[in-house]
Order: structure tokens, then C-alpha cells, then sequence
């Protein structure tokens, strides 16, 4: 038999805190065959991305590592620095679980695409820029000659993951590590980059370590599957055996708490709704960003127009670079609009001073995209949590310790993270304190961009039942933004479907599922992976037949 492209062996990892080892990944122990595929699968906090950077050598000071990582018969835990730089980017690249934290802000994505070549090839500048653009095009980020030259925060949330993965891809490794690679993407670019995946594994013969929450991409890619809860491997098999005949109480939990497409009962709204006068109101709103070095202005929505009244929720969907970001950052002035009018909580702010803008916001939330970025490193959670309040003078000393407190039982963090800083809590952990900020003001309207897009299926469920009760309780507005119309499909009364900046579809959650009108919002149903390997692969077959 040939030798595992990848094999961890007795694997164990655990971190210093506070004068205490905590176990993350307790003798973990599998196999990675070339042309195969493994993915590892569990809660937040589970392990899984820990696992994954021990492979690279990349854990904090702080974590102690015991156990066996060989890479092609080639030992990796205790490595020389000379070897690991050799041996990241080219033997295994790695696709990180948040692109704006990992992506250098200060450079271009075409700059760190091709520092990556030429650390590994003898190629002149020209030629490295020339492969950066063709990986870049690979990707389909669009304008890629113009979008070479771009820097982070230039790009989408997508179109960063899709930089990020040019980046892992153009070494051709023998081994990928996927960490939650499409977490930030639409279904119509998840399916694009899984093939792409695909197309590497079958023309290099690599081996893919695929770590993800979502069990229908799960069904799309793995051959076998890991299965992690509290740092311990639960349950091993082949991707039929786990999602076909799962024998762990845990496995067959997580399984139940996927979200399919269409199983919704429809949710109602009063019957008093339309009386009502809307907390948020676009009118043929257009926004436009301006010149920026050599980068011309562009116009990111044109001619957009939506309601979202008081207890409503209203899903925005598209593929990312679309503008539901922008939209929804519009929404409560962080960006400026060109033209059109835009009300919140009745008042116009199409051109509201920061003065009037800061008691406006009292009335609004945001849950951002990246948790990682928009949560400051030096604070502990729990007084990134409480500054909305202290701000605000709702409350303080004592009485804001218990609406922290409060606060973090509310997204079932523990009451004692509050004294953690970010960097010490998983993706989906840092998403659940962003969440509990934004609710921390009991808004009138919340901006939801991508707020599930960093939990697993288990917490996602809990989660979407958890906004579900505040929602219902609190009533307030929600523009939930999302790429997963499964979770769409739970929360949203309406759904508005954006591509190129312009609203093309609106009308209630049923209607735009079962029935949609739009080729592009057809398309877009079509290309959401079901958790079923079976019916995933013809699903996969149909759709590269229609191409």
C-alpha cells in the first residue's frame, strides 16, 4: 500500500490558562490517503481547527503538543523553521477559517500571491503576476487584471475566501487544509470552488483534510469522515456510513439539526403589519464607492428599493460582491449614499450628520461578518459586550455585570468567558459574543450580515430558535444577509435576491423558494448542496450538465 499523504497518530493538544493545561484534542488518531478526501466535523470548540494547526505547526506559545504528524513519511511536530518553511504553502497550503485576519491588510492579494510563487519557484516578477491573475480568474473574482491590484478591504467577505484559496492553490499542493473554506461564500461560488477543489484532488492526486459546519458541502466532497466533540474523535466512517447509518447519540444529533431546503412551515406576520409604518424604509437608493488610488469609483447598488416593518424579518440572499453588505452597512449610516432616500426608525439619514447619527444607532444593531475583526483584541469580551451599554448610559458597575452576564447566557457562551479576549475562543465563539453586542441595546432593527456563517449545524440551530424568541419577544426589524437559504428559509418572512448591485426578485419566503420567477434566483436554488451524498451527486451531475 502506499504511504498516507497524511497521518496523525496519538494526536494531543492542550493550552496553558491561567495556570491550568485545558485539553482542546485528546489522542486523535487518523489517515489521509492521496486523492481522498477526510473531513472533520463538530461543534465549535471541538477541536477541529486545533487538530488542524498542530498539523502546520502553528499554535499559539501556549499549547503543548504531544503525538505523531508525519506528511509523506515525513515527521512535522518538533520540525526545524527551515523545514516548515518549505514545507508550508508548497507540500500543504492552508485555507484559514477568516480571510480578513489572515490576509496581510497591507499588502494587495496579488502582492501575497505572489511572494507565496516566488518563496517556491524560480519566477521573475512578471511571471508570478501573470499566474496571480490566472489564479485569480481560477477563482472567479471579477475583474481579475483590475482585482490583482486590490487590497483586503477592498474585496468582498467572498471574494476574500476566494484570494485566500488562489493563495493555497498556487503551489499545488499534495495536501489541503480546508478550514471552513467556504463559510463567506454564496451556493453559485461554493459549488465553483468545490469543484475546484475537486478538479486539484483528481489532477494532482492531493489529499484534502476539509474542515466545515456545513454538512451539505460534507456530502458534496468527503469520502470518509471525522467526527469531534470536546476534543475527542466520537465516531469514523466512510461518508455513506455517517450519514446513513450514524451510531453515535452525537453524530445522529448534528445530523438533525442540519437545515433543509423548503421543510419550513411558513411563519406569519400580525395581522395589523400593514398599518404599521416601516423601521427601515430604501428608496431607490444607489450607492456608490469612490476613486481610490488606481482604482476607479463604482457604483455598488443602483436603483435599490425595500421595506422591513416592525417584527419582520426579511432575508437578503445573492452571490457575494452583489452589495447585501453594503446594503445593510448603508442601512445604518456607515456608508454614505449617492442618491435616493433612506429612512431608519423614521428618520431620513440619507444625509444625517454624526451628531444625529449616534442617537440614531442607539436604535440599531450590526452583527459584522468577520467576529475576529470587528471584536478589539485588547478587551475582554465581556467589556466588548457591556461598551454599548456604558456608552449608552443604560447602565453600569454592578447592573452592567449582570446584563453581560445575561448577555452571554443568552447565546450559551459560559458567564466566566467574559474575562476571555478574543483570540482565545473559537470562530463560532467570537460570533456569539459579536451577537450578543449587537443585541446588547435591544434594537428596533438589527443588521444580520452572515451572522451564522461561523457556527456549526448544532449551534446554528440553537441560535436561529434563540433570534426566533428574541425576535418574537422584542419584535424588533431584522435584515438578516445571509449566502445559506437553509437558514433563510427558517428565520425570513420575505426574501429580496440581489446580483450586480440591483434587487431582482422580492416576495414572500415561499414564493421565492418554490416558485422563483428570476433565472438568476433559479440558479441560485439549484446550486444549494443537500446533506445526502447520494442525491448531492446527481444534484452536482445536473448542474455541470446544464453548464
Amino acid at each position: 500500500m502506499s504511504t498516507p499523504v497524511l497521518k496523525v497518530s496519538d494526536l494531543t493538544v492542550e493550552f496553558w490558562v491561567d495556570g491550568t493545561w485545558y485539553p482542546a484534542a485528546v489522542n486523535v488518531d487518523f489517515e489521509l490517503s492521496a486523492g481522498q478526501t477526510l473531513a472533520i466535523v463538530g461543534e465549535s470548540g471541538s477541536g477541529k481547527s486545533t487538530v488542524a494547526l498542530a498539523i502546520m505547526s502553528l499554535l499559539a506559545s501556549n499549547a503543548r503538543v504531544t503525538g505523531s504528524v508525519k506528511v509523506k513519511d515525513q515527521e512535522v511536530l518538533g520540525a526545524a523553521t527551515t523545514m516548515l518553511q518549505k514545507y508550508r504553502g508548497k507540500e500543504v497550503a492552508y485555507i484559514f477559517q477568516e480571510p480578513m485576519t489572515a490576509l496581510n491588510p497591507v499588502y494587495t492579494i496579488g502582492f501575497q500571491i505572489i511572494e507565496t510563487l516566488r518563496n517556491h519557484f524560480d519566477m521573475s516578477p512578471h511571471e508570478a503576476r501573470i499566474r496571480a491573475i490566472e489564479l485569480i480568474t481560477m477563482v472567479e473574482i471579477p475583474y481579475p487584471e483590475r482585482s490583482v491590484d486590490k487590497y483586503p478591504h477592498q474585496l468582498s467577505g467572498g471574494q476574500r475566501q476566494r484570494a485566500m484559496i488562489a493563495q493555497a492553490l498556487a503551489c499545488d499542493p499534495a495536501l489541503l487544509i480546508a478550514d471552513e473554506p467556504t463559510t463567506a461564500l454564496d451556493v453559485t461560488v461554493q459549488a465553483e470552488i468545490l469543484d475546484l477543489m475537486r478538479g486539484l484532488r483528481t489532477r494532482l492526486n492531493s489529499g484534502i483534510l476539509l474542515i466545515t459546519h456545513d454538512m451539505g458541502v460534507v456530502a458534496d466532497m468527503a469520502d470518509n469522515i471525522m467526527v469531534m466533540q470536546n476534543g475527542n474523535t466520537v465516531e469514523q466512517g466512510t461518508s455513506d456510513q455517517i450519514f446513513n447509518r450514524p451510531t453515535h447519540p452525537y453524530t445522529q444529533q448534528l445530523l438533525a439539526s442540519v437545515p433543509k431546503l423548503g421543510s419550513t412551515k411558513m411563519r406569519l406576520l400580525e395581522p395589523t403589519q400593514a398599518a404599521k409604518q416601516p423601521v427601515l424604509k430604501l428608496s431607490n437608493v444607489t450607492i456608490e464607492y469612490p476613486k481610490h488610488g488606481r482604482i476607479p469609483a463604482f457604483v455598488a447598488v443602483e436603483d435599490f428599493t425595500l421595506e422591513i416593518y416592525p417584527g419582520e424579518i426579511v432575508g437578503l440572499v445573492g452571490e457575494s460582491g452583489s452589495g447585501k453588505t453594503t446594503v445593510g452597512r448603508a442601512s445604518i449610516g456607515l456608508l454614505p449614499i449617492k442618491s435616493g432616500r433612506l429612512e431608519v426608525v423614521g428618520q431620513d439619514i440619507s444625509g444625517a450628520s454624526q451628531k444625529d447619527l449616534r442617537t440614531i444607532r442607539q436604535s440599531t444593531g450590526i452583527v459584522f461578518q468577520d467576529p475576529a475583526s470587528s471584536l478589539n483584541p485588547r478587551l475582554p469580551i465581556g467589556e466588548s459586550i457591556g461598551e454599548p451599554l456604558f456608552l449608552a448610559k443604560i447602565a453600569k458597575d454592578k447592573e452592567l455585570d449582570k446584563r453581560v452576564e445575561d448577555l452571554l447566557a443568552s447565546v450559551e457562551l459560559p458567564r466566566s468567558y467574559r474575562n476571555r479576549y478574543p483570540h482565545e475562543l473559537s470562530g463560532g465563539q467570537r460570533q456569539r459574543v459579536g451577537i450578543a453586542r449587537a443585541l446588547a441595546l435591544t434594537p428596533q432593527i438589527l443588521i444580520a450580515d452572515e451572522p451564522t456563517s461561523a457556527l456549526d449545524v448544532s449551534v446554528q440551530a440553537r441560535f436561529l430558535e434563540l433570534l426566533q424568541e428574541l425576535q418574537e419577544q422584542l419584535k424588533f426589524a431584522c435584515l438578516f444577509i445571509s449566502h445559506d437559504l437553509g437558514v433563510v428559509d427558517i428565520l425570513a418572512h420575505r426574501i429580496a435576491v440581489m446580483q450586480n448591485g440591483k434587487l431582482v426578485e422580492v416576495g414572500a419566503r415561499d414564493e421565492i423558494l418554490k416558485h422563483p420567477k428570476d433565472p438568476y434566483t433559479q440558479r441560485l436554488i439549484g446550486a444549494v448542496p443537500v446533506p445526502d451524498p447520494a442525491e448531492q451527486k446527481l444534484r452536482r451531475e445536473a448542474r455541470l450538465a446544464a453548464k
